[in-house]
């Protein structure tokens, strides 16, 4: 089938995981035509503002992206493109699966998690001012719409997935009102599937429980910044940044990108890991109905960390992005 996807390069290491990923793509689904469009540091240099109109306009038209990492600068600069985005295009889940790769050494052993993050409201989306001179007040949003909507589509997404145990992460015992408004919603949502076991668990209680042993959690649904603390210490379970796919979903439009930053010290060396961001490519494969095609690529994934005879640097090997972007494709 004829599909037309937008691609955001990013920057920093994103225009090489990106190709690879593309490259991979292709090699599974060649009807797929690229709008190639420039967001990020790249972006600013050429139009001014790190997320131009043009791509939220260009996901718009095609309603999927592939989006490599953008920079964000720390404190100061322009706010953050992936914010931006998700805020632009109600993309209010963040989807993120970790798993067990095989040839991966870990402290632990058939980790198989799915962390779903609210992505539109709580203390990161970055609502900030300072009413007076040295004080700074940031507000944590959390309304009914949003939680509710959130909470649907992760039981939803259980439901077809075959997923069978939730856990609702908050700190309602300390923030009362706003934690306390979101538990009860999901916990409205999750009595509407009587089949699907639903416990709740404080986000502290959480952290410790998952470096101890994460084998006994399966599906994790949070807040916004929650979710963003716990999805990286995960993704250290399996591995690292460097492996673990997500997509940012909406009702209309859904990105798919790596969790990984931009990497500027190693940007142009030819010598970063895809692996994330050829995940992240798979899940949009199974979004748009091509899941054999996903399926496949996951496939030659894990075949070639089993094999290890080409693993970049973070890996343990010496191989090039290119390197190991060719073996994956000669594994399909």
């Amino acid at each position: 089938m004829d599909y037309a996807i937008t691609l955001i390069p990013g920057d920093g290491i994103g225009p090489e995981v990106s190709e690879a990923a593309v490259r991979v793509v292709d090699a599974v689904c060649p009807g797929i035509r690229w709008r190639r469009v420039d967001a990020g540091a790249s972006a600013v240099e050429t139009h001014g503002t790190p997320l131009p109109e043009g791509v939220i306009e260009a996901v718009r038209e095609t309603r999927v992206a592939l989006k490599g990492p953008c920079t964000t600068p720390v404190g100061k600069g322009f706010s953050s493109v992936n914010v931006a985005l998700r805020q632009a295009l109600e993309l209010y889940v963040s989807l993120r699966p970790v798993d067990t790769l095989p040839g991966v050494k870990t402290h632990h052993e058939d980790v198989q998690l799915v962390v779903f993050r609210e992505n539109t409201e709580g203390l990161y989306a970055g609502m900030e001012h300072e009413p007076v001179e040295g004080v700074v007040e940031s507000l944590r949003m959390v309304s009914e719409h949003a939680s509710r909507r959130f909470a649907k589509f992760a039981y939803e997404w259980c439901r077809f997935e075959g997923h069978r145990k939730v856990h609702l992460v908050h700190k309602a015992s300390i923030m009362k009102l706003s934690d306390g408004l979101f538990l009860d919603v999901a916990r409205e949502v999750a009595s509407d599937y009587p089949f699907i076991e639903t416990d709740d668990i404080l986000i502290d209680h959480l952290c410790m429980s998952l470096v101890l042993d994460p084998t006994p959690f399966d599906v994790l649904v949070m807040e916004n910044l929650f979710g963003d603390l716990l999805s990286d210490l995960c993704a250290g379970l399996v591995g690292g940044l460097g492996l673990v796919p997500g997509a940012n979903i909406g009702d209309r439009y859904a990105v798919f990108e790596a969790v990984h930053g931009s990497a500027p010290d190693i940007a142009g060396k030819g010598i970063a890991n895809p692996i994330a961001l050829i995940r992240s490519a798979a899940m949009m494969l199974k979004h748009i109905g091509e899941r054999d095609g996903s399926a496949r690529v996951e496939r030659a994934v894990r075949t070639v960390l089993e094999k290890g005879e080409a693993l970049t640097g973070d890996l343990g090997g010496s191989a090039t992005t290119r390197q190991i972007t060719d073996a994956i494709i000669r594994e399909l």
